[in-house]
């Protein structure tokens, strides 16, 4: 599996064109799932478990020989000797020849009858044996020795054979090394209830042999007991199969396993290893994603890019033994001082977990489950201290099926991991790669993801995840079978904005009202605040769409994960005065913000809190900046090289053409963010063929490319047209912006966009440059709408006291301890937005206040409850979009987007979790009505 691994990971980087391929197998056939073997007596087939084909192999220019195995290995010589007398020079040998089954050295254990659990041709001999014996009506008994994650997929293998199983296990537990006592004991029931016995703290003594036949009749026990049997599977472990680096000389580890480094080079630079044979930091991982990793890494170093390196991996195993769920992480074993362990069994359910807690911290950092893992991989990132591990850890313990005993239980949603967390840990994919492979290739069914990140193709244990995924990423994307935006239209994106330009909507109310139900949601009303401002309505916070607008429009600034935002002022084309940027760093010195420059030739500023932002920007207005629109899905940069004003190769003027896109395209609402970039000559310095809209200048004047994007799918922008003169390239993107803006999808960048056109660039050619649908005014005119109408929102923020407030959240001096207990004025009614948020100090403790539309029936329409999102730990719920889920009012958080009902506080994605819902009421005052909270 490591090996075939190697190979496609060689192929993505080119190595069969550059390199000589030689694969030498043992076995007769290509790389298999070892994984999945017991499947084959349960119907699955040789070609089932195949990962690869010979024509692949041929396709690719891999030379093989099969049935065949490396003998000697002669370093000096570079070349390795086969037994089948071929005699293969190399310039690099790779030794991925795994591991073999231990087999105890005990009397008889190579009798007839007497088999180990490893290849296809080891489950053929088994049954073809069972098939042969002449036993009548009766059950062949079989005993299979070793309770470990191999044991117990042999144990099924019998049992699908028909044969009455037996699983021996030397240690006190099944699977000593991934469970502690509660959790084996409970999948000993779960196994035993599947007609398997198991028989804990038996050690092999014997086979014993039929004196007639020499065959298997049994196994003895060192405490003088013994079991009947008719064969005997040895499934107790796995040791390195190193003896081809014994035989030449290469280092080896002190309990086996060749050596390797960090690129998992061995003792000798010319040979590397990898997989079970492979011995790193003292350590020889038995798993298939950890080899994976090490296959890559060697591919890479051999394509020349030493920068991927392999310093380790993570062990936390998940699998379905036997038609249960295991699972293990972390460190499920300490029983040290400062470690908590929270433990929930429901035996009748079958269903054990237990989380191992830092007393300090509060951090997971490790655990056991067993009959219900469903929470696998978030517990897994919050072990890893990727994800915050949140506060009422007592409902990450009992999952769905426990709901009988009145408790409350769903395990976190997928939507709740950060993009980095591993989804699939047999070939390493993240979130992130999911969700990109998703929206950029247009993915939506399972196969297809399947084949395109490999996510689900390894153990399998996380297609369930991945599957939830997929449907939250097309949930997201409104990429439904109806092409329905979200509950609350059944419209697409592309109709709802012909709808919104022909007849002119200038509300979202007007809008919803019209072609849709309910209060919207945290798809629709940012999609539709899109529309609204790509069609020119104004200041974007004006009115009802300041309700609309995601946090990040809201505060025109991005959020990060603490609750800060980042600010990121425009930098057109990169240019820069030397004044500008004294006063960045000025900023950033007074304000203790982290800055960093980034790809597209900017700085980013981080950790500014709401009320920081209006002085912050403030004093880059004065400076000259204006904002970047960094936070919504607009333009954000144009790159530029220096061009023909420096460069001794420049032949136009690079950065001027850069400046005059974004100045022209800075603030164009998209359905996704848009990136641009010039390149003064073919030397593409800017990279611009890797960008939404990518010009490349020529001698006659430049190249237009479109459609490119970056990221973790790249594709390289489509040549849309030659030798423009700079007049015509503005036409032109003019065009394609305004058709790309008009017909794409929600959150679809330009490269999916178009990618499902019917006719790709060739269709994009037609309407753009050759005008055939006769809509080229049209679309001028609209950004040319758009070029007269902009203002720097920041700038327009700052001039307008009451658009300002909006970043001064109400705060209640409360100096009398203890926190008070009756009615507190908090805020005039007035000053709080219809379906928005408010964050209010009472005391220490952070209110969000919601005003919500007349239509509600909640204490008079005014909501408060407690500001701190549960998942994130931030106190942000103030900052999330307010609307309904089939007609529960509710607020979406705006980090990691769980919903809450505004009439319980309880999360609509995780019932389990909730936020504490305090008493309002409203109150006449001298200056006008007054909202007071009680707070509970």
């Amino acid at each position: 599996m490591v090996g075939q691994a190697f190979l496609e990971a060689g192929v993505a980087r080119g190595l069969h064109r550059t390199h000589r391929l030689i694969l030498v197998g043992e076995e007769t056939r290509p790389a298999y799932d070892r994984v999945h073997l017991s499947s084959y007596f349960d119907g699955a087939t040789a070609d089932d478990l195949a990962m690869t084909t010979a024509e692949w192999l041929s396709d690719h220019a891999i030379e093989t020989s099969f049935g065949t195995r490396v003998v000697t290995v002669d370093r000096a010589a570079k070349s390795v000797v086969t037994t089948s007398g071929a005699t293969i020079r190399y310039d690099t040998l790779i030794v991925a020849t795994g591991s073999s089954p231990f087999v105890p050295p005990i009397p008889h254990a190579d009798a007839a009858g007497v088999f180990v659990y490893r290849t296809i041709d080891d489950l053929e001999a088994t049954r073809a044996w069972v098939d042969d014996l002449d036993i009548g009506t009766v059950k062949a008994t079989g005993i299979v020795v070793g309770g470990g994650l191999l044991g117990l997929e042999a144990a099924n293998a019998l049992r699908l054979l028909g044969v009455e199983t037996h699983v021996v296990e030397f240690a006190p537990r099944l699977m000593p090394v991934q469970l502690d006592d509660g959790g084996a004991r409970l999948l000993r029931r779960s196994i035993e209830s599947l007609g398997i016995n198991v028989h804990c703290n038996r050690a092999a003594a014997a086979v014993d042999i039929d004196p007639v036949s020499g065959a298997v009749a049994g196994l003895a026990f060192a405490d003088g007991t013994r079991l009947d049997a008719d064969l005997v599977v040895f499934s107790a472990g796995i040791r390195p199969r190193d003896e081809i680096g014994r035989a030449s000389g290469l280092t080896i580890g002190e309990r086996g396993g060749i050596v390797i480094d960090d690129v998992c080079r061995t003792s000798d630079p010319s040979i590397f290893a990898m997989g079970e044979v492979a011995c790193h930091r003292g350590r020889v991982y038995g798993l298939v994603g950890p080899g994976n990793m090490m296959a890559a890494t060697v591919a890479a170093q051999l394509a020349g890019a030493t920068d991927v390196t392999f310093t380790g991996a993570d062990t936390s195993t998940k699998l379905k033994l036997v038609g249960v769920d295991v699972a293990s992480f972390g460190d499920a074993h300490t029983a040290a001082v400062g470690v908590d362990e929270m433990v929930f069994c429901d035996p009748r359910a079958g269903v054990y977990r237990k989380l191992v807690v830092d007393s300090g911290s509060g951090r997971v950092t490790g655990g056991v489950l067993v009959g219900d893992s469903s929470s696998f991989a978030m517990l897994v990132e919050m072990a890893k201290g990727v994800m915050r591990t949140p506060r009422r850890l007592a409902a990450l313990l009992a999952p769905a099926s426990a709901s009988s005993a009145g408790v409350a239980a769903a395990a976190l949603t997928p939507d709740a991991l950060p993009d980095e967390a591993t989804i699939c840990s047999c070939h390493n994919v993240a979130k992130a790669t999911i969700g990109s492979a998703i929206n950029e290739h247009g993915i939506d069914d399972l196969a297809a993801l399947k084949v395109c990140t490999k996510a689900g193709t390894g153990c399998g244990s996380c297609v369930p995840l991945v599957k939830e995924l997929l449907n939250a990423e097309l949930r997201r994307a409104g990429r439904t079978v109806s092409n329905a935006l979200c509950e609350h239209f059944a419209l697409s994106r592309q109709e709802l904005f012909d709808l919104v330009r022909v007849r002119r909507y200038t509300t979202f109310a007007e809008l919803v009202a019209a072609h849709g139900t309910g209060r919207g949601c945290e798809i629709c009303k940012p999609a539709v605040a899109s529309m609204l401002a790509s069609l020119s309505t104004g200041y974007i916070l004006d009115g009802e769409q300041g309700s609309l607008q995601d946090t990040n429009d809201h505060h025109l600034a991005n959020l990060q994960r603490d609750g800060t935002y980042s600010v990121v002022p425009r930098v057109p084309g990169g240019v820069i005065e030397p004044a500008q940027l004294i006063a960045l760093g000025e900023v950033a010195r007074d304000f203790g913000l982290f800055s960093k420059v980034t790809g597209g030739q900017r700085v980013d500023l981080f950790g500014a809190t709401v009320n920081q932002l209006p002085a912050i920007w403030a004093r880059l207005i004065d400076a000259g900046f204006e904002s970047g629109h960094a936070y919504g899905k607009a333009l954000r940069t144009v790159k530029s090289c220096v061009g023909s004003t420096w460069c001794r190769y420049g032949v136009q003027d690079s950065v001027g053409m850069a400046v005059r896109l974004e100045l022209r395209y800075r603030g164009l609402r998209a359905p996704h963010k848009i990136k641009m970039a010039v390149s003064g000559c073919a030397r593409e310095c800017a990279e611009a063929q890797s960008k939404d809209v990518g010009v490349i200048a020529t001698e006659q004047g430049y190249n237009l490319y479109v459609g490119g994007n970056g990221g973790m799918r790249p594709q390289h922008g489509a040549l849309l047209a030659t030798d423009l003169d700079e007049d015509t390239v503005i036409r032109y993107v003019d065009r394609y912006l305004a058709y790309y803006i008009r017909t794409a999808d929600r959150l679809e960048r330009t490269a999916t966009w178009m990618n499902k056109l019917d006719g790709g660039v060739d269709h994009l050619r037609d309407v753009i440059v050759n005008d055939t649908l006769g809509l080229a005014d049209e679309l001028e005119a609209m950004i040319a709408r758009h070029v007269e109408t902009y203002e720097c929102e920041w700038a327009a923020t700052l001039a307008d006291p009451v658009r300002l407030s909006r970043f001064r959240p109400v705060v209640i001096e409360e100096p009398v301890r203890p926190m008070p207990t009756g009615w507190v004025p908090v805020a005039p009614l007035s000053s709080l937005l219809r379906d928005r948020g408010t964050a209010v100090s009472i005391g220490e403790r952070n209110v969000a206040l919601f005003r919500l539309s007349c239509d509600s029936d909640i204490n008079g329409d005014v909501v408060a409850l407690d500001d701190r999102d549960p998942f994130s730990g931030t106190a942000v719920l103030a900052r999330g979009l307010v609307g309904d889920r089939a007609g529960e009012p509710k607020v979406a958080s705006p980090v990691y987007k769980q919903s809450f009902s505004l009439r319980t506080g309880v999360c609509l994605d995780d019932p389990t979790v909730s936020v504490t819902i305090h008493e309002t009421r409203v109150v006449a005052s001298q200056t006008g009505p007054m909202v007071e909270v009680r707070l509970r």
